[in-house]
């Protein structure tokens, strides 16, 4: 039972929750059962039936409508005396500024992407409001306190970030599934269904062309008398057979590589329609489009078998055939969706028959599904029991009762009988550009690389922020916002494409730029190094910026993320499998014990899950903890390294 003084501290707070799915609705629920009466939800998702399974508060009658609005209405069926403002928007938005924060207590977050998590973090510094992170992934998960100035912040320390592919892996030397299947999603099935002005780097001119007209000719385009099952075969026979013959000769690639085999559909599949087995009828199920099944046709039913060639080239042909018959007006227009029954039999098939030309095994429809749709099968249980410890550290900061403040792993195998190992939060890190305003140095060369390639690539990818402001001493180089003037607009613009150098205020080695984001109040000045060369495989960029914490690198059981580097393809940023909540979460592996005190707990966090931290800070809060032989109450916690990606 809660003590007076913490259900005083309950009924007089204003919580913000940030995320309204798996642990959303689990911490909704905890918060209203626990006595808390004014809740504030900001979610910009609206329901899907994936979500069915673990977010509870939702019914497939609620399928297409916002999670923040249903959820309020959920919960105030079992509590109608509560307060509960939802927002069926992007916590981004400008509405949501730091004036916004200041009216909070505390804020709890329940995010799904790093770019995101990074903006709160920020705003509640600025606002000077504590945050609750969470995230899990399966049996795992964690939770952490951030408090300005007591503890780190989300940023002050590497936040595990999936393994990124140069694009010319993608396109031309795949060695894993994954690398198949942001091919057959980001590039082919963008460019048969998607935008067709869409930059792609598959290779479009056709294998006959001898005349410079032919020669500029887009391949993929369907040609008016053409019939669907011919322009299905040309398709195959141009992206399985002749660009593979393409890519063989060049022979230097396949020095130190298996080399490719060509694949054409008259090999695997005779020249005659595609057996339909009486299944037509079935493949619109309630007038529902997205229902509509290329496998059903073929006669193929379980999605957890493995298909042989034969198999995916026959459900290749037919789901392209099915996108022109009986979806014809969305082409153009379409992007990948997991739960687009057709489209995932198509990127399927497709990825595995250029495997199949690569000599990498093939996959079943429902593992590539999990990959491409960044599903990680979440369990319900532990969405719930990080809920219920980000409740209790919610409590705590309301309390302001810092020394008892933990960073909380749930484990999935217990240790000493034990599944959660809570450990103290660490001090802010000095060397943090974002809470603590350290200088960051870009190595960069000056006369190649544009405003815009800064801009893109430093100031929004690496540092996250949103509205930038760039000055070079007192004057003024690029600037985002509302309220410009047309001419400030064009000339900010015309400064975007020129090269570092050539700006009205040139940016040489030596030069200090101040980079401000007015809305997240966030401020940092960049040390500019002049570089000649980079390289283009570790250094994609072709610039590096030193003093941020740089994501380590991760990838979970070969099915991480793929990113294009300097492609001018929109090849998926994160093709990585998504946890439940978060980015990235470390197993914390303990050691054998009877008693569960905070020098174990501490020293076991310290040995693994933590290793990339300050062991010097670790290893004394443990020797501090050592003159401590209290039993830990499991009673609360967060955790700092624990971060992982999940599908709201």
């Amino acid at each position: 039972m809660a003590s007076e003084q913490q259900l005083s501290a309950i009924k007089g707070a204003k919580v913000l929750m940030v995320g309204a799915g798996g642990i959303g609705c689990e911490l909704l629920k905890t918060l209203a059962l626990s006595g808390f009466k004014d809740v504030h939800i900001i979610d910009m998702d609206t329901i899907e039936v994936s979500n069915l399974n673990r977010q509870f508060l939702f019914r497939q009658s609620h399928v297409g409508q916002s999670k923040a609005k249903v959820a309020r209405d959920a919960v105030l069926k079992f509590r109608p005396n509560i307060s509960i403002t939802p927002y069926h928007a992007n916590v981004k938005d400008p509405e949501f500024n730091v004036d916004f924060f200041k009216q909070f207590n505390v804020v709890l977050n329940g995010l799904d992407n790093l770019d995101a998590r990074r903006h709160v973090n920020r705003l509640c510094l600025a606002a000077g409001v504590p945050l609750v992170e969470s995230g899990t992934t399966g049996f795992l998960g964690q939770v952490t306190v951030h408090v300005k100035g007591r503890t780190e912040c989300y940023e002050c320390q590497p936040k595990p970030a999936p393994k990124t592919y140069p694009v010319c892996t993608i396109t031309s030397t795949p060695s894993k599934f994954v690398h198949c299947i942001v091919w057959a999603k980001d590039l082919l099935f963008a460019k048969l269904f998607g935008d067709k002005n869409q930059d792609n780097d598959l290779n479009v001119r056709a294998s006959d062309a001898s005349s410079s007209s032919q020669q500029t000719e887009d391949v993929f385009e369907r040609k008016n008398d053409e019939d669907i099952e011919q322009y299905g075969r040309r398709i195959f026979d141009h992206v399985f057979g002749y660009n593979i013959e393409l890519a063989l000769s060049n022979e230097d690639t396949w020095k130190n590589r298996n080399r490719p085999r060509p694949i054409y559909s008259k090999d695997v599949i005779p020249v005659e329609p595609v057996g339909q087995n009486g299944n037509q009828a079935k493949n619109l199920v309630a007038g529902n489009p997205l229902s509509i099944s290329a496998m059903a046709s073929v006669g193929l039913k379980n999605p957890q078998d493995l298909w042989s060639l034969k198999e995916n080239s026959a459900i290749f042909l037919e789901a392209l055939k099915l996108f022109f018959s009986k979806r014809e007006k969305e082409i153009g227009n379409l992007t990948f969706d997991k739960d687009d029954q057709l489209a995932v039999e198509f990127v399927t098939a497709a990825a595995n028959i250029r495997a199949s030309s690569f000599g990498i095994p093939l996959h079943s429809l429902f593992e590539a599904k999990g990959i491409a749709g960044n599903i990680v099968h979440a369990v319900a249980t532990t969405n719930a029991i990080i809920a219920g410890l980000i409740v209790i550290e919610a409590i705590k900061v309301l309390q302001n009762d810092v020394k008892n403040y933990r960073m909380t792993y749930c484990l999935e195998h217990p240790s000493r009988k034990m599944l959660l190992m809570p450990v103290e939060p660490f001090e802010p890190n000095k060397s943090c550009y974002v809470c603590s305003e350290t200088p960051l140095t870009l190595e960069v060369n000056t006369n190649g690389s544009k405003l815009k390639d800064f801009v893109d690539k430093i100031v929004k990818a690496k540092l996250g922020m949103n509205l930038p402001l760039i000055m070079h001493g007192s004057s003024l180089l690029y600037e985002v916002g509302d309220d410009l003037e047309e001419d400030e607009v064009a000339n900010y613009a015309a400064n975007l494409e020129k090269v570092l150098s050539e700006l009205p205020s040139p940016v040489i080695g030596g030069t200090i730029l101040t980079v401000e984001d007015l809305q997240q109040e966030l401020k940092c000045s960049i040390n500019v190094k002049h570089r000649e060369e980079f390289d283009e495989e570790k250094e994609p960029d072709g610039m590096v910026l030193s003093g941020w914490t740089q994501p380590l690198a991760v990838e979970k059981n070969g099915k991480g993320s793929t990113d294009n580097g300097a492609s001018t393809s929109r090849v998926s940023e994160a093709t990585s499998l998504v946890t439940e909540e978060d980015e990235e979460l470390q197993i914390i592996p303990t050691q054998s014990g009877k008693k569960r005190k905070l020098s174990d707990i501490s020293s076991a966090a310290s040995s693994d899950a933590l290793s990339f931290r300050n062991e010097a800070k670790v290893k004394r809060k443990a020797e501090e903890a050592d003159n401590n032989n209290d039993v830990v109450m499991l009673d609360g916690g967060s955790s700092e390294n624990s971060k992982k990606k999940r599908e709201q």
